[in-house]
């Protein structure tokens, strides 16, 4: 009896962690309709406003296999004649948006390949699909084309594909060191196939490594963290990249636990920032520098990384999603593509396979923006005045004092300022800027 008490109870203790903790948008995406989708259409006919930034993200939903914490929308039972059919379709679907007055004539500042895994397409379905969205929207003049790897499926022939297409930062999935951390939860590489694509990737001298991480896989302990931060740092890598693991619903690891199928330990959420701390300070002494509450860039490195991407989306630009569940957010309106593979088949060829959508208000973009501003553990208060005619302080006074009191933040110097605690726990405390 008592054993089923503990397992209970560490079961509901477990369970308290799941659900979606990451904030990446605002509004939520739950607030987002298919009735407001025409709004969407009509914003893709006004005329873009040239003084903001335009990108350009394209999914590739294709995996190996699927980890077990994985949440995206990925696939890992396609062929190689239905990888074509996809691909076909973004370019049209990127043909398609280059001729809408909201995006033909701007150029491109970003373009960002995420997935699933970018990398798991061939070389020549790789240079394929680049030639036909350069051909429709160019990225010769944009300031970052990122592109995101899984260490297994490269080849140095591969590598060669994508640098030959104009990708500037390059980003390794790597998110641990230890093959036993791997292979519990569900990665598909191995540390003997990170090791082997360093060279290739030194070679051929992209402007930009990134190496992503997560703190509190499975299995994970002070000794194998401690043992990944080293290796991480012993690769050389321009930028990393570290969350702490959450647990959305739709995970194999949680639908577990639901089920009470799972005695996994998860680590519990102050384990994983104390390894978050212990990592950045490890990074910090070996020459990066903080950007954000997710990565640190190496600062003697010329030129200085940068992380375009996630900058200009964290200063509302506009950007075009292209491909099955993708995310765009032009002139003011939100809107997703078709999530499920047929049903983006099925409308992609004819036409834009928008499905739900949200219209902003200025006031609901200014929310947006200083959540996103926060994630860099600071906020430039006469940004938000000149921009939105906003004072922070005043507009957002019940936050600001909840984190004040609670010893999280503070106004100094024109500025909103979290403490390094709260930058460690920021997706937790930015709910309190919702309605």
């Amino acid at each position: 009896m008592s054993q089923l008490v503990t397992t209970v109870e560490r079961l509901d203790e477990v369970a308290a962690q799941i659900g979606r903790v990451f904030v990446s948008n605002k509004p939520p995406y739950s607030q987002w309709d298919a009735e407001s989708v025409p709004m969407a259409h009509d914003a893709l006919q006004r005329p873009g406003d040239p003084s903001i930034l335009l990108g350009l993200y394209v999914h590739i939903p294709f995996c190996r296999k699927r980890c077990k914490f994985c949440y995206f929308r990925v696939l890992t039972d396609k062929n190689s004649e239905q990888i074509r059919t996809y691909l076909d379709l973004v370019g049209a679907e990127a043909e398609r948006y280059s001729s809408m007055p909201a995006v033909a004539g701007r150029p491109l500042h970003f373009v960002y390949f995420g997935g699933g895994t970018p990398s798991y397409l061939s070389a020549e379905q790789l240079s394929g699909l680049a030639q036909r969205l350069q051909g429709a929207i160019s990225w010769d003049t944009a300031a970052e084309v990122a592109f995101e790897c899984e260490p297994g499926t490269l080849t140095r022939t591969k590598l060669e594909a994508i640098r030959s297409i104009g990708v500037t930062r390059l980003s390794l999935g790597i998110e641990n060191f230890d093959d036993e951390v791997l292979r519990i939860n569900g990665r598909a590489h191995v540390s003997t196939e990170i090791d082997r694509v360093r060279p290739w990737i030194r070679d051929l001298d992209f402007s930009q490594l990134n190496i992503d991480l997560i703190a509190g896989m499975l299995g994970e302990s002070w000794e194998s963290w401690k043992q990944t931060v080293a290796r991480t740092i012993e690769y050389e890598p321009d930028s990393v990249t570290l969350y702490q693991l959450e647990l959305p619903f739709n995970t194999v690891f949680s639908r577990d636990v639901m089920k009470g199928e799972s005695e996994a330990k998860f680590a519990g959420w102050s384990l994983k920032r104390d390894w978050h701390a212990y990592a950045f300070a490890e990074f910090e002494a070996a020459g990066y520098e903080r950007w954000s509450a997710y990565t640190v860039l190496k600062s003697d490195r010329k030129p200085r990384p940068r992380f375009v991407y996630a900058d200009s989306v964290w200063h509302g630009s506009d950007m075009i999603g292209a491909g099955v569940s993708s995310f765009s957010h032009v002139g003011g309106v939100h809107f997703q593509n078709r999530d499920r593979w047929d049903d983006y088949l099925a409308t992609a060829g004819d036409e834009l396979p928008i499905a739900r959508a949200f219209v902003t208000t200025p006031e609901e973009r200014c929310t947006r923006e200083l959540i996103l501003h926060l994630k860099t553990g600071t906020a430039d208060l006469s940004y938000f005045s000149e921009k939105f005619g906003c004072d922070v302080t005043e507009a957002y006074t019940v936050a600001l004092g909840s984190l004040h009191d609670d010893g999280l933040a503070e106004v100094r110097d024109g500025r909103l300022v979290l403490t390094d605690e709260a930058l460690l726990r920021v997706d937790q405390l930015l709910p309190r800027f919702y309605d």
